[in-house]
């Protein structure tokens, strides 16, 4: 009977499972396709497929969809779903769902440290190339995370540190702030709108890098995915299975730190991903298993981000709203309903 009952529970969670990442792959192929055939410019679906297929031969049109919306796309489908990714990381890491990138002040770190760079790059004529951002992002990431944990190892109230991350994520962004409207350079001052994130000004040639980072980080997420599960169960816990409990919490800093770096250097810091979609997809799949959330979590990001990005850019065209503010009016009532949830608990 027992043996039927296990039987019956498993097979549960696997439907449920394959049932969650269905919908996931069916939300996220219908948005590809609204993403592809909205904006300024409006193509229908037959035209948007003899484009792609080369029977279609207007190069205003081809321009539109292989210059601007494709790579716009895959953008927002790989940094969306890195930045879910980094934010269950950081919630793991913290035992606490409130935690994320930009919450932690991680993203206004890095944000800080790529303007700087780039008003010096800018400011002497020189380009700055992709790598160089991450480079930069991933230090101004390491700087706030290093803070954040010196303020964790000396207060034990979770939302102290959570308080201590969004001052250090204002202060960062005021500065950074500072800097970009007092540049006098032309290209310096665009830096305004890539400050309020956007996946906008997308281009072929940071997809390929863009690509190639995300899927380092989801294999090492993976590689982590089983220390992970025994940390979710306790110290102790992990420790007995052979968890270096030092050596993971490094890793998971530094992947984290990677993570939320990418995003910033490519769109600018992204608001609230990185803690609701992680609550989601847990709510969805009705499990925290790392094994199962990790790639749920890439997908949910990369629903969330493309929905969130349709809406920027349609809903007051040809005005384009910042990927944050849209992100923020989905994601916070996520944040807000998680806090008084927490709060009744106790």
């Amino acid at each position: 009977m027992e043996d039927r009952a296990f039987e019956r529970t498993r097979s549960g969670r696997v439907r449920r499972y394959i049932t969650g990442y269905i919908i996931l792959i069916l939300i996220l192929g219908l948005l590809i396709v609204l993403n592809i055939n909205t904006g300024s410019v409006k193509l229908s679906v037959g035209e948007v497929a003899a484009i792609l297929t080369g029977g279609m031969k207007d190069a205003t049109a081809y321009n539109i969809i292989w210059d601007i919306r494709l790579p716009r796309l895959i953008t927002a489908m790989l940094l969306g779903g890195i930045l879910s990714v980094a934010g269950f990381i950081l919630q793991t890491f913290f035992s606490n769902p409130i935690a994320g990138p930009f919450v932690l002040g991680i993203s206004s770190g890095a944000k800080l440290i790529v303007a700087l760079t780039l008003i010096y790059f800018l400011g002497r004529g020189i380009n700055m190339s992709s790598v160089m951002m991450i480079v930069s992002a991933f230090i101004g990431a390491l700087m706030s995370m290093g803070f954040i944990l010196i303020v964790s190892a000396r207060v034990k109230r979770m939302s102290i540190l959570i308080i201590c991350g969004v001052m250090v994520g204002y202060i960062c962004s005021a500065i950074t702030d500072f800097v970009v409207t007092f540049a006098d350079d032309s290209n310096i001052v665009n830096l305004h709108n890539w400050s309020m994130g956007s996946f906008s000004g997308a281009a072929w040639g940071n997809v390929g890098i863009i690509a190639a980072v995300s899927l380092l980080t989801m294999v090492l997420a993976f590689m982590l995915s089983k220390p992970m599960g025994a940390y979710q169960l306790g110290e102790d816990y992990a420790k007995s299975l052979g968890v270096n409990i030092k050596v993971f919490r490094v890793e998971l800093i530094l992947l984290s730190s990677l993570m939320a770096a990418l995003v910033t250097a490519f769109a600018g810091p992204i608001s609230f991903v990185g803690i609701a979609v992680p609550h989601l997809i847990k709510s969805l799949f009705k499990t925290a298993k790392p094994i199962v959330i990790i790639p749920a979590g890439f997908l949910g990001g990369a629903v969330f981000c493309l929905f969130c990005d349709m809406i920027a850019r349609t809903l007051f065209a040809p005005t384009e709203l910042a990927i944050s503010t849209v992100t923020s009016i989905l994601g916070a009532p996520v944040v807000i309903y998680l806090m008084l949830t927490r709060s009744m608990e106790r």
